[in-house]
């Protein structure tokens, strides 16, 4: 589980085998054996004895701002595997075999959006020509990043294009979908300028700070990107790797508007747009640790949404050296 702290003024510290946090509402213990992570989302205070009783467990200790952007994270300094993984990394850049995994990673984000809106279409029959268009629109564009070959750095901005105009299309069509009251014109960030985007932008730092840690426990370099170019302090690998997981947020935040569950109460105005407040950070935390426990198929089998992250960079990393081998 994920120990989530919204309250301001909540108090964490180790007691026995447990975390004890305090608020000003109650206190309750959690068992470390029962924590993953542990976020920390608004001011609070945390004792060095639960920092080191975290890093003792393999526990990570995340600090979201109010738009839901990682800005800090407390973890063991010990690499995660061999260092023979990030050498390969920075390799594959310059490799055909980088530009495939590269490739696959936005085509998987394009099949799960394509596939998203047509179980939207089956739901909305009043939208079904409008999402058609954009799953036609979808479908062509996956079909062109398909037949694209050679290296990154021959296709960067080409692939970079079909996202966004994919993205465009996809944002389109949800917006579509939605009642009137909560209609949105595209992406927007920091801050958001509606309802919908402020959601998505939080969860997508919940889901951030998971494919970090993947990273981290699998041994891959997180500022080690393919697609995604290298800059200071830009964990690049983890934009890259993260458009595979994008759709379990998007499904989670749609579904709170067709379960009704976002109302503007949730949502204080900051200059030029919303941030989520701590009635809406609650929400959201819990519909995305619902999600976070659902099981989907992987390889094979049934396997909970938060654990094919580590699970897929795993196979990353051990694809990597399997290559090593093989060469």
């Amino acid at each position: 589980m994920q120990i989530v702290i919204n309250t301001r003024g909540s108090y964490l510290r180790k007691e026995h085998n447990c975390f004890l946090i305090k608020n000003e509402d109650r206190t309750f213990e959690v068992s470390a054996e029962k924590v993953d992570s542990i976020l920390i989302t608004t001011s609070a205070t945390i004792s060095t004895d639960a920092i080191e009783f975290a890093v003792a467990n393999n526990i990570d200790i995340v600090f979201l701002n109010k738009y839901g952007n990682p800005y800090g994270r407390i973890w063991h300094p010990k690499l995660g595997s061999t260092t023979l993984i990030r050498r390969r990394q920075l390799e594959m850049g310059a490799l055909p075999e980088g530009f495939v995994l590269a490739r696959g990673w936005v085509a998987r984000k394009l099949r799960n959006q394509i596939e998203y809106l047509k179980d939207l279409r089956k739901n909305h029959p009043a939208q079904h020509e409008i999402l058609e268009g954009h799953i036609a629109a979808l479908e062509d564009l996956y079909s062109g990043l398909l037949a694209l070959s050679g290296t990154v750095a021959m296709h960067r901005d080409r692939v970079m294009g079909i996202e966004g105009m994919a993205s465009a299309h996809y944002f389109a069509a949800l917006s579509a979908v939605l009642s009137e009251e909560w209609k949105f014109a595209g992406r927007s960030r920091d801050p958001a300028r509606d309802a919908f985007n402020c959601l998505l932008n939080y969860g997508y730092g919940v889901l951030y700070s998971h494919v970090e840690k993947g990273c981290i426990i699998a041994g891959l370099d997180p500022y080690v990107g393919l697609l995604h170019t290298d800059s200071y302090n830009k964990k690049s690998f983890v934009f890259d790797l993260i458009e595979v997981f994008r759709i379990s947020m998007d499904r989670t935040v749609m579904s709170l508007f067709a379960k009704r569950q976002v109302k503007e109460s949730l949502f204080d105005p900051v200059p030029g747009g919303l941030y989520l407040n701590q009635e809406g950070k609650a929400v959201l935390i819990a519909a995305v640790n619902e999600m976070f426990d659902r099981e989907v198929p992987y390889h094979g089998r049934n396997v909970k949404v938060r654990n094919v992250i580590p699970m897929e960079c795993h196979r990353i990393a051990n694809e990597l050296i399997r290559q090593e081998v093989r060469e």
